[in-house]
């Protein structure tokens, strides 16, 4: 672990301070210093799907609508929530409405109490990726209120599918996305024997090895879903360990690919907003769970870090002709202690330490001097980050039951087996000399090096 700056820490406890974490780096880098390069063009490549005559869905601020919709018994009311934190302290928010609720009741009081203390905490297109989350579906019709919690729930209140809505629907259900503004994300088309064809992603262009994935599905009157197509759309790269992901992400950055290096920074620039969020919420759940002052103000000091990554990584991504998607983060309420230190294993004791070493790798390696000197700022505010990141995990996990200590030591080792695959997955994205990112075998040997010397 690391002692967080100007901290005190017993000889016998063996904390890691921020001049010992720069000389491991260095340790990491100095293998590195005459590794090759290699350059590439872009990674989605040709032969997408056919958009002739599709539409696309019916959205209400940017979230798929559930106007449209044509179940046998029509409702006064149509509300689609989100639940999130199940396994925890679940809580929920309206995701989408239409109708006006208890409109026919005969008792509008109580059905609308009814409605207000209706929960769930199970539902349909449930993940646990990163947090867990599902959606469910909420009605109203007369005094009656009910839930469909469901896929099978949903299906039997749709009935036959016979509105392009539905399909969607349906399809959302499945665990598909949909975009409300890229047709080649999200889009729809009826057809004349009575099915429909909808054209869905899966997955993300955000680490080496993965793929956002472009799927062309029928929808029968049924409700099956069958894959008719499918085109991977853009593919990952290294570059993505950057950064803080908070729980409750819902963007994955993807834009177009018209310049490597722009798609790059513009997922890069992603990433930096949304560790912004990540710390603001971290620094409040420090002062709700006691720690000190010092670490709610490194933590708000690393957030504004953040906010200059951000402007940094954007410019460079807008300079090779690509716009930043924006971070969406789906507000949660603070979360327990043990959920704090375990996503701060997660993403600051493991992802952000091996980020850190990689802007220091980029700081040594980039052809480019604007990137080389961009990374050289942020090399040090995230070496910073990671020195927090291990303060947290100290002063957490000492207030922690033993059984919640090894939950996070767990935790923090399932990650360093992540990243390990993650950063020696073979890709057809070849590195960019310009980005000086290392070569697989590198980035596996500084990985061992830190697991070796860190993480165990």
């Amino acid at each position: 672990m690391i002692a967080f700056e100007g901290e005190v820490v017993p000889k016998e406890e063996c904390y890691l301070n921020s001049d010992q974490l720069r000389r491991l780096f260095a340790r990491a880098l100095s293998a590195s210093l005459a590794s090759p390069l290699l350059l590439t063009g872009c990674g989605g490549g040709g032969g997408g799907i056919s958009l002739e005559g599709f539409s696309p869905p019916t959205c209400d601020d940017g979230r798929l609508s559930v106007r449209g919709l044509s179940p046998a018994t029509q409702p006064d009311f149509v509300e689609m929530r989100l639940i999130a934190d199940l396994y925890t302290a679940p809580w929920q928010q309206t995701f989408v409405s239409s109708g006006t609720a208890c409109e026919t009741a005969t008792q509008p009081v109580a059905c609308h109490a009814e409605l207000e203390a209706l929960s769930s905490e199970k539902g349909f297109r449930s993940s646990c990726e990163p947090d867990c989350y599902a959606y469910y579906l909420v009605t109203t019709r007369g005094d009656a209120v009910e839930a469909h919690t469901s896929q099978e729930g949903l299906q039997a209140f749709l009935g036959d599918i016979d509105t392009s809505q539905e399909a969607l629907l349906q399809v959302f259900a499945g665990r598909y996305d949909l975009s409300c503004t890229e047709l080649e994300k999200g889009a729809v088309k009826a057809n004349a024997d009575g099915t429909f064809n909808v054209v869905a992603t899966k997955g993300f262009a955000c680490g080496e090895g993965s793929n956002l994935t472009q799927y062309l599905l029928e929808v029968r009157p049924s409700g099956e879903v069958h894959v008719k197509q499918t085109h991977v759309l853009e593919r990952g790269t290294k570059g993505c360990t950057v950064g803080r992901r908070p729980a409750g992400l819902r963007s994955d950055g993807s834009i177009a690919c018209t310049d490597e290096l722009g798609q790059h920074f513009a997922l890069i620039a992603h990433l930096e907003e949304a560790s912004i969020t990540a710390f603001l919420r971290l620094r409040d759940e420090l002062a709700l769970h006691g720690a000190a002052v010092e670490l709610q103000q490194a933590a708000l000091r690393s957030a504004l870090d953040e906010v200059a990554h951000t402007e940094v990584c954007g410019r460079l991504a807008r300079r090779h002709g690509a716009t930043p998607a924006r971070a969406v983060v789906a507000p949660l309420p603070p979360r327990p202690l043990l959920e704090v230190a375990l996503d701060n294993a997660v993403e600051g004791c493991v992802r952000e330490t091996y980020g850190a070493l990689l802007a220091h790798h980029q700081a040594l390696h980039a052809e480019d001097d604007e990137v080389r000197e961009a990374m050289v700022r942020i090399a040090e505010d995230e070496t910073r980050h990671a020195d927090l990141s291990w303060a947290i995990d100290r002063w957490a996990v000492e207030r922690l039951p033993a059984a919640e200590q090894e939950a996070v030591r767990a935790a923090r080792q399932r990650a360093v087996e992540a990243l390990r695959a993650e950063v020696s997955a073979p890709t057809d994205t070849a590195l960019l000399r310009a980005l000086g990112l290392p070569e697989p075998e590198v980035a596996v040997a500084m990985v061992e090096l830190l697991s070796r010397e860190l993480w165990n």
